[in-house]
């Protein structure tokens, strides 16, 4: 086997047993960075985003954030047109449900290759740096709206109408009526 082929193979492999671990329900810590692990692929891992049009999740923030392997590059990206209760704003106590957003996040992207969708109307960062996108799972879930469909998050427009906003809304009138989520009366009356 060629030089080229070995070290294909074994950063094929390295993804891989990532992948793998992540998959057999083994705990990873919520702020888990795989970041490393997927560095050590290195070249194989820039190559294959490139040409799949994937990028690899490698640590869910909180419900409505993550981090991509963008190339060989790490990106913090915000979800366009959902907003989660919060766990790590340093301001604000760990809010009712953001624990459960953020895992939902986790069980969704947690070390899975996504396709990542911008929206010119949304400018391409936040005031905080983080890229705005859409994340679609390879078999194209689109995780923004299965976020407020299923109660995990909220319908949110931050200035301007997004592409998305009136299937959004709509969205979260359907969890709101079937009481799903964070719309259940019993999950936050403490």
């Amino acid at each position: 086997m060629s030089r080229k082929r070995s070290v294909l193979f074994f950063s094929a492999l390295c993804v891989l047993v990532a992948q793998l671990f992540l998959a057999e329900g083994r705990p990873v810590p919520f702020d888990a960075d795989i970041s490393p692990l997927v560095a050590s692929v290195g070249e194989t891992a820039a190559t294959s985003s490139k040409q799949t049009g994937l990028s690899l999740v490698t640590k869910v923030v909180d419900g409505d954030t993550v981090k991509l392997l963008l190339g060989t590059t790490t990106e913090t990206v915000r979800l366009i047109g959902i907003d989660t209760p919060e766990t790590v704003d340093p301001r604000k106590p760990v809010q009712c449900f953001g624990k459960e957003a953020s895992e939902k996040m986790k069980q969704l992207v947690l070390g899975k290759y996504v396709r990542v969708e911008v929206d010119e109307t949304q400018g391409e960062r936040d005031k905080y740096g983080r890229m705005l996108v859409y994340l679609f799972l390879a078999d194209g879930i689109f995780v923004n709206k299965l976020m407020v469909e299923e109660g995990y998050a909220h319908e949110y427009t931050y200035r301007l109408p997004y592409r998305y906003q009136a299937e959004f809304k709509k969205a979260e009138e359907d969890a709101r009526e079937a009481k799903r989520g964070l719309w259940n009366p019993d999950v936050c009356s403490e």
